[in-house]
């Protein structure tokens, strides 16, 4: 299992309320529907509370997170190369702040602890 976690932040010029609802109802569904997507087993979409921008100190940090769990690498980069991957790629462009993005792929964690107790984990 690989996990891709990614870090975004919203293009500049673009509302809070603005980008959730596009990566919500727009990118999300683009993504599920796509031959690109079809590599994804999972994708999680956590978005930034609106009410965290008031913390101190991270008022222009992240927007959300999304974590998209692959069967393993080989499935990530085929995601990457599928005939559709340009249209997910350049709607990206329209709410991201490409420039921003952070993200790094993943083995299966290590759990620390697990009181959910919702699935299987590999424990060092």
């Amino acid at each position: 299992m690989i996990k891709l976690i990614c870090f975004v932040k919203r293009k500049p010029g673009l509302s809070r309320e603005e980008f959730h609802q596009h990566w919500s109802k727009v990118h999300g569904p683009l993504v599920a529907g796509s031959e690109s997507g079809s590599y994804v087993l999972r994708y999680e979409r956590n978005a930034r509370p609106l009410g965290d921008y008031d913390r101190t100190g991270m008022p222009d940090g992240p927007d959300g997170c999304t974590i998209q769990w692959f069967a393993s690498i080989e499935d990530f980069w085929a995601s990457t190369s599928a005939a559709d991957y340009a249209e997910i790629d350049a709607d990206v462009a329209t709410f991201i702040d490409t420039d921003a993005l952070q993200w790094i792929l993943t083995e299966e964690p290590d759990v620390v602890i697990d009181r959910l107790g919702d699935g299987p984990v590999r424990r060092t």
